[in-house]
């Protein structure tokens, strides 16, 4: 017993990196029910004779489990400890998907895809989020940026093959095969997961150097609840994720729309080839922007990540039914995205400190949730309304750069006010 446990503190799994790496391999099994959702679209509504809009639900649901369960989940991963959670999250996601292929009406598709997988998929999520706020206390945006990264990532390695399976073996098949695999491969990786010995989140670890500020101590759950920057942090992330997920739930029907999902780029369909080049940008922009903003400043970096989306989707639709740019420009789109992922909780953490960082970012995380309502189900209702997706394009650059003026002109005057008062 005694040799056991003295034994256990140099097990390799007790590695602040090797948790990183099994982090990422988790996300990165889990990233295929939100990143290639736009694949089975077509399919499942020949397959379930509902609308558009109906089927996107679908979507809004797993988002919402995914999201707004997570001050829970971030609890219980504290409670009973990442290894049983990260596991059961895994089980419940590719068991989502298994589910799924035999569905025959849309509720039951809801249920499978929506709840059971959003609802595994958050687990992992949040969970590993938080783990990675503890093992990581003074490189914590590097190491959230990186574990976001890798959900973004994921997809990279799925988006061809699910998109060439669907078409050789329909996508029944494809998703009881690729539930198995994604559900095996976050199995395993949660079996070395594990909370840091004698809680390395402890305070003592210090600051990053650079252009952030810190908060000079730690506020509970209660005191961020009621005050006013949590909930600007709040509406800027719901803006951000509505405009974000108005596109990547519906890119497979912008291409069906404008004739470029079939045609070659670089010998490849324009469709899958932007879907994988997204996943490669989305992943990569937020341990890139969370570098950037320890240098320039949160709000400065949001300005800037946010402008750049703003920008992207109006040229894209400017050029949205030329195949090449097509690809290129959604890519772009998403690089101007998915840093909302390391910014937004590096600043929450900057702002009340480390101690409960994974619940309070429990909670902006739900925003992530009101941006699904917002974001699938009405870019469907806004194209089926007016019958073009001009208004969807317009809806999503005003929000970009409306976020990116609120970033400059509200929440770093009311930081600095924060930082002044102690």
């Amino acid at each position: 017993m005694s040799t056991a446990v003295l034994a256990e503190p140099k097990a390799w799994y007790l590695n602040r990196w090797s948790q990183l790496v099994l982090g990422v391999i988790a996300m990165m099994a889990i990233s295929s029910p939100q990143y290639v959702w736009t694949l089975f679209t077509g399919p499942l509504n020949q397959k379930l004779g509902t609308t558009l809009a109906e089927l996107q639900w679908t979507f809004s649901l797993l988002i919402i489990l995914q999201t707004w369960c997570s001050p829970l989940q971030a609890y219980l991963v504290d409670r009973f400890g990442p290894r049983l959670l990260i596991s059961v999250g895994a089980l419940m996601s590719g068991g989502g998907w298994i589910l799924s292929a035999y569905v025959t009406n849309i509720w039951a598709l809801y249920l499978t895809y929506g709840v059971i997988c959003g609802f595994g998929t958050g687990i992992i999520y949040v969970g590993i989020i938080g783990l990675m706020v503890r093992w990581f206390p003074d490189r914590r945006g590097l190491a959230t940026g990186l574990a976001a990264a890798g959900y973004g990532f994921g997809a990279i390695f799925t988006s061809f093959p699910i998109d060439s399976m669907i078409k050789s073996s329909g996508y029944a098949q494809t998703l009881v095969v690729w539930g198995v695999i994604q559900g095996i491969i976050g199995l395993l990786a949660a079996q070395g997961l594990r909370l840091p010995p004698g809680g390395a989140m402890a305070a003592g670890s210090a600051p990053p150097v650079g252009a952030t500020a810190q908060a000079r101590r730690s506020y509970a759950p209660s005191e961020v609840l009621q005050n006013p920057i949590f909930w600007l942090l709040f509406v800027m992330m719901s803006m951000m994720s509505t405009s974000g997920l108005m596109v990547v739930s519906n890119v497979g029907p912008f291409a069906n729309e404008y004739k470029v999902a079939q045609a070659l780029v670089l010998g490849m369909a324009a469709l899958p080839l932007s879907l994988t080049l997204s996943r490669f940008t989305n992943g990569l922009t937020r341990p890139f922007f969370g570098w950037v903003s320890d240098h320039i400043g949160r709000e400065m970096t949001m300005a800037l990540a946010f402008s750049l989306e703003c920008v992207a989707i109006i040229v894209l639709f400017a050029f949205i039914d030329q195949p090449a740019l097509f690809v290129v420009l959604t890519g772009l789109v998403f690089f101007g995205w998915g840093e909302i992922f390391s910014l937004f909780p590096s600043t929450l953490t900057d702002t009340f400190g480390p101690q409960y960082a994974a619940t309070n970012y429990g909670f902006l995380y739900i925003a992530q949730g009101v941006g699904s309502i917002l974001g699938g189900p009405a870019a469907a209702f806004l194209k089926q309304s007016t019958g073009s997706w001009t208004a969807v394009f317009v809806v999503v650059a005003v929000l970009d750069a409306l976020t990116a003026l609120l970033a400059l002109t509200a929440l770093r005057p009311m930081r600095q006010r924060h930082f002044a008062q102690g």
